[in-house]
């Protein structure tokens, strides 16, 4: 495995411990976002994306966190202690969403992110800088299906398109502009006057 890609955001209170977010590319196939450094005791560790963990209300059966005083449903009083405990007695807050299985990939990780953070750092010191963290395309999704494209030979480099790209084949999905929608909408004439 190779870290082929670290994006950095600096976070601007660097008064705090979390010094930024970070994403890895591995492999330059597969995209891990929200990696969180954090400024701790020994120097800067990474943090794995996480989530947090909640529980049912014994009454309504409706979702809340762990640290959640009252339901968030029915407004019924929850126990205080209804986390699980890790080995040193800690409540269990957050589960990781993804994380490294063994030691050797964690300081792969690590090593590549606080390289990469030292060369933000400086890089953000530069007439210009320009963070490329968002640059991964939040608005636009950069969807890659090679089904869509069903007279392209296979062979052809131009065959994986962009959903939402002008020629694409598909322009009917969720980015296309609404006069498209418009157009590729077949009517029944059903409710057509409803909201014009």
């Amino acid at each position: 495995m190779q870290i082929t890609e670290v994006r950095i955001k600096l976070m601007e209170n660097d008064q705090d411990r979390l010094l930024g977010f970070c994403s890895i590319t591995i492999d330059s196939s597969f995209v891990v976002r929200d990696l969180k450094i954090i400024n701790g005791t020994r120097g800067p560790f990474i943090a794995m994306p996480s989530r947090k963990l909640s529980d049912r209300c014994p009454s309504c059966r409706g979702k809340n966190h762990l640290r959640s005083a009252y339901c968030s449903q029915c407004g019924g009083p929850l126990e205080a202690d209804r986390s699980l405990k890790s080995a040193d007695g800690k409540a269990k807050l957050y589960a990781d969403i993804a994380h490294p299985i063994n030691s050797e990939c964690r300081d792969l990780i690590q090593n590549k992110v606080i390289e990469a953070y030292g060369q933000e750092l400086i890089a953000a010191q530069q007439e210009g800088y320009i963070c490329r963290y968002d640059d991964f395309g939040e608005n636009d999704f950069g969807i890659e299906l090679d089904m869509l494209d069903e007279e392209l030979p296979p062979t052809d480099p131009s065959r994986k398109r962009r959903l939402d790209t002008p020629g694409s084949s598909n322009n009917s999905g969720p980015h296309a502009s609404r006069n498209q929608q418009q157009a590729n909408h077949h009517s029944s004439g059903f409710g057509d006057d409803l909201f014009t």
